[in-house]
């Protein structure tokens, strides 16, 4: 049962502290800050020897260099030959990675990059300890990322794989994304009381300057008009008729939405 850390870093980026319980092992999800990375390893008395690297942006990265060079032998895994200090490339569904007792599996969701991974680690316990994911620029709460290197087809079907995980699994996402998401689903699906509730909490919580994150898959399906393409009421805002035109007109217009409230 991982044990997850929340790292802030830049203005809006997120890192997130994988331990073991068990062994004390850890790994680190896109370390973008590794002074702060490792001051956490410190602090919480954990063996770092892993990173995993969502996808090649530098705010996700472009802190592997100097990480490595504080701290030198780190397994570095990602799916993209231009992610810094790389060791184990994994390009595909159903690599394992070891993290003490934990096992991470890679899903391939190709679209914001081509060499995009997500990183998903089972519970043994899912009651007391859900599952975990973490989708970097792929899947936000309420979003997804923006087709830089791909299109709507992979995007839908990237999110189709992240759906058929089990519902309670958490949702750990690369940015702090959730306010300005939420209003553009509401924009979508003003009628969806989900998406009214979701968004005066996540207004709430920034209020607050807490995180909005985790959330999860069963909830993406409730609240994300990305993970909701093939529902009548975010076709009928599209003007589409099926999930993959939808997909391609609701990231058209969220990549120039401005939000009136």
């Amino acid at each position: 049962m991982a044990d997850v850390k929340i790292l802030n870093a830049l203005e809006d980026n997120y890192m997130f502290l994988v331990i073991c319980p068990e062994t004390k092992e850890a790994a680190i999800v896109d370390p973008v800050n590794p002074e702060k990375v490792l001051e956490a390893v410190k602090s919480h008395g954990v063996n770092l020897t892993t990173v995993l690297t969502t996808h090649h942006h530098w705010d996700h990265a472009g802190g592997n260099e100097k990480l490595l060079q504080l701290k030198p032998g780190l397994k570095v895994y990602g799916g993209d030959d231009r992610i810094p200090e790389m060791t184990d490339k994994v390009d595909r569904d159903g690599a394992e990675i070891s993290i003490g007792k934990l096992k991470a599996v890679t899903l391939f969701t190709p679209c914001h990059t081509t060499g995009h991974v997500c990183y998903f680690i089972d519970s043994a316990q899912p009651e007391s300890r859900p599952p975990v994911v973490f989708t970097g620029d792929t899947l936000f709460t309420a979003g997804c990322g923006r087709f830089f290197e791909g299109n709507a087809k992979q995007m839908l079907a990237a999110l189709t794989k992240l759906g058929a995980l089990p519902g309670n699994t958490n949702v750990f996402n690369g940015h702090e994304y959730t306010v300005q998401c939420l209003k553009y689903a509401l924009h979508v699906e003003p009628d969806n009381a989900t998406i009214v509730e979701k968004l005066a909490w996540a207004q709430r919580q920034r209020a607050k300057g807490e995180a909005t994150i985790p959330s999860t898959i069963d909830e993406e399906k409730q609240i994300n008009p990305f993970m909701r393409t093939s529902e009548n009421s975010v076709q009928s805002h599209a003007g589409t008729s099926d999930a993959e035109s939808t997909m391609a007109a609701i990231r058209k217009e969220k990549d120039n939405f401005k939000a009136k409230y």
